[in-house]
């Protein structure tokens, strides 16, 4: 209790809290083509190259968003940015109700739908600003478990479209987002942990590093697989085993919770065991599962749990290497966090559409599993040979956070690659 009582002293839980749920709806309606793909798969008579596009499009245009969004709340603050971004969500919904009748509109639709998915460095770094090196793992793992929402999607979706029409649901979601806006309003408070006197150069300098492409192409597989499979599992489950729209939501809703949660998890044991050892375990489980998912094509029951196994991994993954984010660029947090955020969340629109074509073209989806977790094998490599300079200049042993002060524990004044 008292390490709980500690964290809580040592931040801002009032915006943590903010944070969290700002995320959380960002997530739901993030994936809502996702969750309602069977519904409008249906509506247009979509081939499987098709449904990949709709469904890789939102994630695609999301990853685009990330950066510029985050480089905005340098200038006009995190919370004021949050703000920003939840009206133009609202209008973006209003579009979908009234004006989506064609498949042409339903991919507009999906790179407004981006818009939400923008939201994810600025997000965790507004929650976790006020928290010291040795809290921000946990921090972070805490507002990114609003990943949650996302299960939260493809759990009500699908009843509220069944009921009311799958447009609706985006009008109904235009509501919602009220919410969110009067408690980030009421609540938050702007974190200090900014350089106010740092050039554009400095705080996009994450660009021109290799650790911070490193970064991304590792998220990549832990964000990009959760998001992406998150999105692409209501319609596998709804195709390749025959259960009903809400079931296959139901269904992926069991491994999109779990992935939300493990987060907190792996933000947690990073901030002990370290954010590299954490990841080394994760890429493992994950390219591990990703090929037997594959492989158990014919059993709903093992496709599920192996799913479960997978997307804990890709969770843990997720909270690990944001433990590691503010250790290497302090004073710039929001801005590395969406750049990597950006460039990684592209590695999830990959997911659908490796899957769609696979289908397509194979008349398997077992590529699409056998590739992306090829890839988690590939970056598991990246790491193990980038460690060894980062645990010498900005990080501890197995990249936990370096107590000593001095230019070696500064990563201002550590040489970039």
């Amino acid at each position: 209790m008292s390490t709980l009582q500690n964290f809580k002293r040592a931040g801002h839980s009032p915006t943590l809290f903010a944070a969290f749920l700002y995320f959380a709806f960002s997530c739901c309606i993030w994936v809502l083509n996702g969750a309602l793909a069977p519904f409008i798969s249906e509506a247009y008579n979509l081939t499987p190259a098709q449904k990949g596009l709709m469904l890789s499009i939102p994630i695609m245009a999301g990853a685009l968003m990330r950066f510029p969004l985050g480089l905005l709340s340098q200038y006009i603050g995190r919370k004021n940015a949050t703000l920003v971004e939840m009206g133009l969500i609202a209008v973006a919904m209003l579009y979908g109700y009234f004006m989506v009748r064609s498949y042409d509109d339903l991919l507009a639709m999906g790179v407004l739908l981006g818009i939400a998915g923008a939201s994810f460095g600025v997000a965790l770094s507004l929650g976790s600003g006020w928290f010291p090196p040795q809290y921000k793992g946990l921090a972070m793992g805490l507002v990114g478990a609003g990943n949650v929402g996302t299960a939260v999607s493809v759990l009500v979706a699908p009843p509220l479209a069944q009921a009311f029409g799958w447009q609706t649901v985006y009008a109904i979601a235009a509501a919602a987002i009220v919410v969110p806006m009067v408690v980030m309003i009421a609540f938050a408070k702007e974190p200090p942990d900014v350089d106010a006197h740092a050039s554009l150069r400095e705080h996009v300098a994450c660009l021109f590093e290799k650790d911070g492409w490193a970064f991304s192409l590792i998220y990549g597989v832990t964000f990009g697989g959760f998001i992406g499979l998150t999105t692409f599992l209501p319609t596998y489950y709804h195709d390749q085993f025959g259960v009903s729209k809400v079931q296959a939501g139901q269904l992926t809703m069991l491994a999109a919770f779990m992935g939300a949660a493990v987060r907190v998890v792996g933000g947690w044991l990073s901030d002990r065991w370290g954010g590299v050892n954490m990841l080394t375990g994760v890429l493992v489980v994950v390219a591990i599962s990703l090929g037997l998912v594959g492989m158990s094509s014919g059993s709903l029951v093992l496709t599920t749990l192996l799913l479960i196994v997978c997307f804990a991994a890709l969770g843990a993954g997720n909270g690990a290497l944001f433990q590691l984010v503010p250790l290497r660029w302090p004073a710039a947090t929001a801005v590395a966090g969406s750049m990597i955020g950006e460039i990684g969340a592209l590695g999830g629109g990959l997911v659908p559409n490796l899957m769609g074509v696979s289908k397509q073209h194979a008349g398997t989806y077992l590529w699409g599993f056998v590739t992306f977790a090829v890839l988690a094998v590939l970056m598991l490599f990246v790491m193990r040979i980038m460690q060894i300079r980062w645990t010498r200049t900005w990080a501890e042993k197995g990249g936990r956070a370096r107590r000593s002060s001095g230019p070696q524990a500064d990563p201002v004044h550590y040489q970039r690659a």
